[in-house]
This record gives C-alpha cells, structure tokens and sequence, in this order.
C-alpha cells in the first residue's frame, strides 16, 4: 500500500483515472463496501451490526457493506437517513442490489454489543451534522458500542485535522487506497481509531495524482538515504557535528543534542560553549569533545570544517543567540535551529530567508550541495512567534508548515503528535510515528540532535529531518511511559540497530 496520502479531489482524481482504464464506479463501490463488511467481521465477529447510511456514496457504501454482512450471517439492522432522497447512480445500484429490510434513522435504537458501521457521510462533509444525524452521532458515542467508520468517522472533513463540531468516534476506520490528511492530523486522527486502507482498484494511479507532495513518514522514505560504515571507515569519514551550547547554567540541553548526534551516528561531535561553560560542560562529557567560543566571528571559524551545527537548545533569548544564528546561515553551514535560535526572531521570519538566500549563494560559490541547507524545529509555540497567526488561518498544520518552507527556504518540522516536516518545493511528510511519553523536558533537544547528526553524515536537509523525526518518535515508542530524555538515547541504539539490520 501507498504511503502517500491524498486529498479528496485527488482521490476523485484517481477514481477517475481507474475509470478511464475500464473500471466502473459501481465496482469501486462494491469493492469498498465489501472492504469495509469483510474489515468489521474480521474485528468483531460476535454481535448485531447496526448500519447507518447516508444519502451519498459513503451511504451506497453502506448499502453493499450491509448486504456483505447479511451474506456471511450476521444480524444486520439497517437505518437510512434519507429513504426516500435522490441518490446518485452507482448509490442507488447499492440500494437496489441489498436483500432485506431497512428502517429510517430516526428508528434507530442501540442494544449492547451492538457494532456499528458508520456510513451516514464521507470525507466530502463541509458542514457541521445537524439534526437526525447529530442525534444519531451523539446516541452512538454515549453507547459505548464499537465503530467501523467508512473512510472518515460522520462529521470530519477528509481534507483537515479540524473537527468542526459533533463527530463519530470510531475505532477503526476503513478507508480506500491511501490516507488522507485527517487520518494523520489531530483532532480529526484521534476520532479514527485504527486506520485500515484497503485496495479498492484505484491503487495504481495515487502515486501518479498524487506526485508524492504529501506522505505518510516511514522508512521507504528515507532509509535508503543512510549512511552505514563500511569497512575502512573511521570516525573523521563519519561526519562532524557542532553543536552550540548556552551559558554555565544552560549546557544541559546542548549536551543532549550532542549525544544525540554521536548516537545517530556523526563520527566527531564537538559541543561549543562560551568560554565561562567550559569547565561546566567538559565535566560533563566522555566522547563529545568541547570547545569554548568568543563571539560569532570565532564560531563561524571553529565551524568551518563541520557536516553540520546544532544551534538553540538553551542558547538564551538574547542578542548573541541571533549574532551566532546569522553568521552560521550567511556562510552556508548546515544548520539544525532549534527552540531558543528560532525565538531570537520573533515575528521576523523574513531575516530568516534573506539569510538562507546569502547563505545559498555562499554554498554555490564554494561549489557545495544546492537546496535547502537549514532545518527549523519549531514546536507549536515557537512557530505562533515567528509566524503570528498563520496557523489558525491555514487549512490545516501541513499548509502553514509549507507555506513557512517555502518562505523562509528552510525544511520546517512543526512538532506535536501530528509532526509535518516541509521542503520549500511543496514536499510535505506527516510523522504519526511516536508517543505521547516523548512530551517531557529535552526530548526535542534530542530530536535536534540525531537531525543534526544525519546532516553531518551528508543526508539531505529533508531526508534527516523525515529520519530524525521517525527515529526520535521510535526511540519514544521503545522507552515506553516513565520515560526522560535521557531514557532515549539506549532506545535510539536499539532503533538503529533495527535500521542496519533490515538495510538493503
């Protein structure tokens, strides 16, 4: 199954194009609601079925699901929302081919052990539910009986993470030949259980609708792109790695981001701190080396010959936190910007994009690697002060992620539970890949560094940024709840090994 993940137009597109190749829109709905019957049997295969469909295609969906169900013996109750309303060609086929009775919606009565298949309104939806509907929705969530839901629980639009009022919560979720945007983004993902994508005939044309601009994050991505040791490697062929620390009392976070990188796999990590941290940071580490700085001038210099710089953990909200940001991008170094070099901008994301502009230019002359060469990792917060107010303009967390990439030339990772990671040229990657457990102090320290730790291997800004955030979200997963930032780096060895033993 594709990772690619599709927007309802784009997936009326390559019902189109399955079309075009000699397959009947009838038969793309018998196959979907055979999916969805043959999904629900397998899951919970005791129990009376309570069908409720819709006047749409997600309702003739229903219809055929409800007439699979019947077919492999169960008792199937069907409630229809519009029994005497217009449907369109292909759902009234549905309506026509099912044997047995069916009773209006507002009939409905549910027993327990009921299961429910949830086909009242599809992805399409772009109005909140209303009426028989709303009651219907708000009766099966107060029941407490498992759902199926066809393609999108009643009540979530397919195309957002935004939940515009009463919605059903399902257990599982079938939906056809690829995820869409609300499968991955939150509120709408929570409301979808598990999320089951089925053939239905119209696999073969989503990577062609979809020209891969929007993906699911996984290891087909990008595990081709990792740089494994080979025989004759020593730590120097490996990659160096900066990482930039702040003041006496604020090494801790750059420590973790310098680990992080060595765990990920730079040969060479040097933490670089002012001078005052020194003895507080070299106190405090084995194989990270440390080096102190003066001033920008002198960061920029000592830098020269690194794959990649960490810059932000605890650098400190002040002006030489922004000194050492700009001379970083104006000469082209491989940058991870994390927390605090981030918010040294403000609302200034402009300054961002003439300095990744100068930095380009820079990388051109020297005859280095084009495209983006920078990585933000803001979290939610962090990205409100640096683009006031796109978020809750933006359809969704992936275009304002986008938006920004483009923008400001970098690879944006937005963190949270839904994390995007976008590229400049309208590539965006959707991790669901984590835990909950990983919200706690340092973990995105962490996450900065294995990014960083890759860009110094030589991986492009995009690839480390789509790995960095798999690997971080199942180093989570391995550590488990309890877990501190410190708990990551032993579950990130296990991640790796992992990696290295399924390569290629």
């Amino acid at each position: 199954m594709s990772n690619a993940i599709l927007t309802c137009d784009e997936v009326r597109a390559a019902e189109l194009k399955a079309v075009e190749h000699g397959i009947s829109l009838w038969a793309l709905m018998q196959k979907a609601g055979q999916a969805c019957a043959d999904v629900l049997h397998a899951e919970f295969p005791e129990g009376r079925v309570v069908v409720l469909a819709g006047p749409g295609n997600n309702g003739g969906d229903a219809f055929v699901a409800a007439q699979r169900l019947r077919d492999l013996g169960r008792n199937v109750w069907l409630f229809d929302l519009a029994p005497k309303g217009e449907r369109s060609v292909e759902g009234q086929q549905a309506v026509e081919a099912m044997m047995g009775a069916r009773q209006p919606l507002e009939d409905m009565r549910l027993e327990a052990g009921d299961i429910v298949l949830d086909g009242l309104f599809g992805a399409g939806l772009s109005r909140p539910l209303a009426g028989e509907a709303a009651y219907a929705v708000e009766q099966v969530n107060a029941s407490g009986a498992r759902v199926v839901a066809i393609d999108v629980p009643s009540g979530v639009n397919g195309d957002g993470g935004a939940v515009d009022g009463l919605a059903i919560r399902a257990d599982v979720t079938v939906t056809f030949c690829a995820k869409k945007p609300a499968h991955v983004l939150r509120p709408a993902a929570s409301l979808c259980g598990e999320v089951v994508p089925a053939e239905i005939g119209f696999g073969p044309f989503v990577d062609a609708v979809g020209g891969g601009r929007l993906r699911e994050n996984g290891p087909a991505l990008w595990a081709h792109a990792l740089n494994w040791p080979e025989a004759a490697a020593h730590k120097h062929a490996r990659g160096r790695l900066a990482v930039v620390s702040g003041g006496i009392a604020s090494t801790g976070a750059a420590r973790l981001a310098a680990q992080a990188g060595l765990r990920a796999g730079a040969g060479v990590v040097t933490l670089y701190c002012p001078p005052g941290a020194l003895m507080a940071a070299a106190s405090s580490l084995t194989a990270v080396m440390v080096s102190s700085f003066a001033d920008p001038e002198s960061l920029e210099a000592q830098t020269e010959r690194a794959g990649a710089v960490v810059i932000g953990p605890a650098a400190g909200v002040n002006a030489g936190t922004r000194a050492n940001v700009e001379a970083l991008l104006r000469a082209g170094r491989r940058c991870v910007l994390d927390a605090d070099a981030l918010s040294v901008f403000g609302d200034d994301a402009k300054s961002l994009a003439v300095l990744t502009v100068e930095g380009e230019m820079v990388r051109e002359n020297d005859g280095l690697s084009k495209g983006a060469f920078a990585v933000m990792t803001p979290h939610v917060g962090e990205f409100e002060r640096l683009r006031p107010g796109l978020l809750a303009k933006s359809p969704s967390r992936i275009t304002a992620a986008v938006n920004t990439a483009a923008m400001t030339g970098c690879i944006v990772l937005l963190k949270g539970p839904d994390t995007v990671i976008a590229a400049p040229d309208g590539r965006a990657v959707v991790n669901t890949h984590a835990t909950p457990f990983l919200a706690t102090a340092g973990s995105g320290d962490v996450l900065a560094g294995i990014i960083g730790g890759l860009l110094a291997q030589g991986l492009d800004a995009f690839d480390a940024a789509c790995a960095g955030a798999w690997m971080h979200g199942d180093a989570g997963l391995r550590a488990g709840p309890g877990m501190t930032a410190e708990d990551l780096d032993a579950a990130l060895r296990q991640t790796i090994a992992q990696l290295y033993a399924q390569r290629g």
